[in-house]
């Protein structure tokens, strides 16, 4: 199947207000598409699931939970995210090109797309109530990436194994801080059991960790009551979510940087080399696909197993970080989960290529273009079914059966999708988005 695009009206904000038209390229919205439905998959339990919902099971190979969160985590988990940041990263200079080619600077109109945003990702964990949400995340580190789309790719590049090193050091001394404040609540615990009066910094020390173990590890008598605040009333689920979902973009945002840029920039790499718009050969896409599922495959696999040995319950990550401070195999996540993600992308593209499956890439290509109204609507359905105030679904499910509503919806988009841009230029938030970034109406039936 060759390369092809598709034409849409932009309304330009220069008067006498000219319309412009500027190309989509195919394959880069399928590959969207593909990534905004597979972030659901891993989505969906935090929407529907209690704390600690995976230990019961954890270690349990005759249960279906384990076989699909094995399979999730081996395929899915972290690869959809990855994907989905790199293909935002590919945005960034498909926008700034189609407006640099018109002579117009994109950096103000840049940048005021991503303030906007950032507001709807705040509306999005705030209102809607996603703690998940990545858009508030996209804004602001997308505002950081564009001061590196004009770098060469190589450079480009060599931030993924940079940046996942300095997210293993931050990631890691956090966890020592944590695994710190634990060792000496457990020493003056001992002190404490034994009959000792505590002194004032021994007492301190107790209270640092219960405010973090409240915090990161709640108990069993707390997991009971934030279940039965998701199952409560609007208020009731706002109290739980928007503090944590706060916390997220304000105390760990330095976290969420690291990760996100990366992946974005190395987006603009691949948009570059061709990798993206299929300047490759197949016979690379094949090799792509060889050494990422090779090489990914297994380091995936064994993380997998270790991490099911020593984290299957909160006692036993205790235990490992109490006798190792650091957790040497995190280290392979960032790279296993690279590996298998191109090896995805080249996968999809060889099957474009050949023109397998056309019915489903014309789907996953009008999906990818309504990325941002369908991933709303992911959160918009989820929260109806399993929140309080909609049908209070939340912690009534098996984790297997999850994923009979993922399919659904799944279905529902990809027929859906097509059939909306048959009528309208844009998803309604996409229209919104436009309209706010350029300060007027924008065009929105298709005539």
């Amino acid at each position: 199947m060759a390369l092809s695009s598709t034409t849409e009206v932009e309304q330009i904000e220069q008067a006498p207000k000219p319309a412009v038209f500027t190309e989509r390229i195919e394959i880069i919205d399928i590959i969207r598409g593909v990534a905004l439905l597979g972030i659901l998959i891993l989505n969906i339990p935090y929407f529907s699931m209690e704390e600690y919902f995976s230990e019961p099971w954890s270690q349990d190979t005759s249960n279906p939970n384990f076989w699909v969160h094995a399979v999730n985590v081996i395929l899915f988990e972290g690869k959809m995210r990855a994907l989905f940041s790199m293909v935002f990263g590919a945005g960034i200079v498909l926008f700034t090109t189609n407006k640099e080619k018109s002579g117009r600077s994109a950096t103000w109109l840049f940048y005021m797309r991503m303030i906007w945003l950032t507001l709807f990702g705040l509306a999005h964990a705030h209102l809607i109530l996603w703690i998940g949400d990545i858009l508030y995340f996209y804004g602001l580190i997308g505002m950081l990436a564009f001061l590196f789309r004009k770098m060469k790719p190589k450079y480009l590049a060599m931030g993924v194994p940079i940046v996942a090193v300095i997210g293993f050091v931050a990631s890691t001394l956090f966890m020592q801080n944590i695994r710190g404040e634990y060792l000496a609540y457990k020493e003056v615990k001992a002190l404490q059991d034994s009959g000792v009066e505590l002194g004032e910094d021994q007492l301190a020390a107790l209270e640092a960790w219960e405010e973090t173990r409240k915090e990161m590890i709640p108990n069993k008598e707390e997991v009971v009551e934030n279940t039965l605040l998701m199952k409560g009333s609007y208020a009731d689920v706002a109290s739980h979510i928007r503090p944590k979902a706060w916390d997220s973009q304000t105390k760990y945002l330095i976290f969420s940087v690291w990760d996100m840029l990366a992946l974005m920039l190395l987006g603009i790499a691949l948009y570059k080399w061709g990798f993206l718009t299929m300047k490759w050969t197949q016979a690379q896409y094949i090799k792509t696909i060889w050494i990422g599922y090779g090489i990914g495959l297994p380091l995936v696999i064994f993380s997998f197993v270790y991490n099911t040995i020593h984290f299957h319950n909160v006692e036993s990550a205790l235990a490992f970080f109490e006798k190792h401070p650091i957790n040497w195999v995190a280290l392979i996540y960032d790279f296993q989960r690279i590996l298998i993600m191109m090896a995805h992308v080249a996968l999809v593209i060889v099957l474009y290529q050949k023109g397998l499956f056309s019915w489903l890439m014309k789907g996953w290509r009008a999906v990818g273009q309504l990325a941002f109204t369908n991933y709303v609507m992911h959160s918009v359905i989820c929260t109806l079914v399993f929140f309080g105030y909609g049908l209070s679904q939340y912690a009534e499910w098996e984790y297997y059966q999850l994923y009979y509503l993922v399919v659904g919806i799944w279905i529902f988009q990809l027929l859906i999708s097509p059939i909306w841009l048959k009528y309208f230029l844009f998803g309604p938030l996409e229209w919104l988005w436009r309209c706010l970034t350029y300060g007027r109406v924008q065009p929105f039936v298709r005539r």
